[in-house]
């Protein structure tokens, strides 16, 4: 006789068995106004939603119209709720999942890019072996001594993991990353 006691199912708590967590791009475009920046990522922190990169600018100055770029991870139910939340805040005026959108487009997902310096000291065969791995990254140098390189590198921000990782052991330094800016594929605007 099986005497435990299972507490009520709540529907807070009932998550599809294979869900899975998923990388997400969104891109929201909003007034360029006080306070909705602190909006916005107020409704990612209050689910306990981390934001892997952020990315904000001003894109249309006649409008006042900014557009923010978030790269989050999460369950595909959740990140539909925010979504939809971001959706009725007043100065949002659009949300597109960037992510999403790839699965309609031939050419697959968002156009990626980031922007990070990175600042490498080292002598000897270390600074070269150093030069030549940026070269085969396409990282230029923007400044040099005989005791260090800052390299600026841009590209998908797993050419920028691959290439911090592989200047670690040959003196990394420290490493400034702008965050991901993306566009959905396609002759459409946001």
């Amino acid at each position: 006789m099986n005497t435990s006691v299972q507490p009520p199912a709540s529907a807070y708590f009932i998550t599809p068995e294979k869900e899975e967590t998923q990388a997400r791009t969104l891109s929201v475009l909003v007034d360029n106004e006080p306070g909705v920046l602190a909006r916005v990522i107020g409704l990612f922190s209050g689910r306990g939603y981390n934001i892997e990169s952020l990315t904000v600018s001003e894109t249309e100055h006649e409008k006042h119209l900014s557009r923010i770029t978030i790269v989050t991870r999460g369950f595909p139910h959740v990140i539909e709720q925010l979504k939809s939340q971001l959706d009725r805040i007043v100065p949002v005026h659009r949300v597109v999942d960037l992510t999403q959108t790839a699965h309609d487009h031939p050419e697959g997902g968002p156009i990626e890019r980031e922007l990070a310096i990175v600042k490498v000291a080292g002598q000897g065969d270390k600074r070269v072996e150093a030069l030549r791995l940026a070269d085969i990254f396409r990282a230029k140098v923007v400044d040099s001594s005989i005791e260090h390189f800052v390299f600026e590198i841009t590209g998908k921000p797993t050419k920028i993991d691959r290439f911090v990782s592989i200047m670690a052991p040959l003196g990394l330094v420290e490493v400034c990353r702008t965050g991901v800016a993306a566009l959905s594929r396609g002759k459409e605007a946001m």
